[in-house]
């Protein structure tokens, strides 16, 4: 083997092993007010999105925010209020990743979007059952989906206590918990 070809050989091995380092999962401890959620996230199938979370957790931006759509049976939405009528400023949207295999099956964590399927920034649902109504099909304004990113390893007893609140009308959010169940710490734990 030529030096050439070593040298080639070598960074082409540190650069897999680099990207397969990077693609690792990331374990997030979400602290609230109803218990401990220990979420796994996948950057390998979801980099962007996985980047972008991991980002506003960095920053604190989830502490002290709270669930505010919950509908027993079907999701829990948080990430983007801190009570009922104050939403968070964001940073940019980023492009969905929902063609990525993940489906929205119950204890998935995915992307809270308005119609336009790129229009996620730091809202977050963890899906009840399996929501296969919100996959990817196909890449057109009704078929984009919902980017799952993650899964709950730990806690769906704490996701279920949260589905049971009973909820209220206030303002411009429906489906809003009667008690206010906050988001109180969100931090990356490996």
């Amino acid at each position: 083997m030529t030096r050439f070809k070593y040298l080639i050989l070598t960074i082409l091995l540190f650069s897999f092993s680099l990207s397969s380092y990077a693609a690792d999962p990331v374990k997030i401890k979400m602290t609230t007010t109803k218990g401990n959620i220990i979420l796994e996230l996948y950057p390998d199938k979801a980099p962007v999105t996985v980047k972008n979370f991991v980002h506003y957790v960095d920053t604190g931006f989830y502490n002290k925010t709270i669930f505010h759509r919950v509908i027993d049976g079907f999701m829990i939405q948080g990430g983007g209020f801190t009570d009922a009528e104050n939403r968070k400023e964001t940073m940019s949207p980023i492009k969905n990743e929902a063609d990525n295999g993940l489906k929205n099956d119950r204890g998935t964590i995915a992307m809270a979007r308005t119609s336009d399927p790129h229009s996620a920034t730091a809202q977050f649902f963890i899906n009840l059952k399996n929501n296969d109504f919100l996959n990817h099909t196909r890449k057109s304004l009704n078929g984009w989906g919902y980017v799952v990113f993650g899964n709950v390893i730990e806690g769906m007893d704490v996701v279920n206590k949260i589905a049971k609140a009973k909820t209220t009308k206030k303002g411009r959010q429906q489906n809003l918990p009667v008690e206010t169940i906050y988001i109180e710490d969100v931090v990356v734990v490996k």
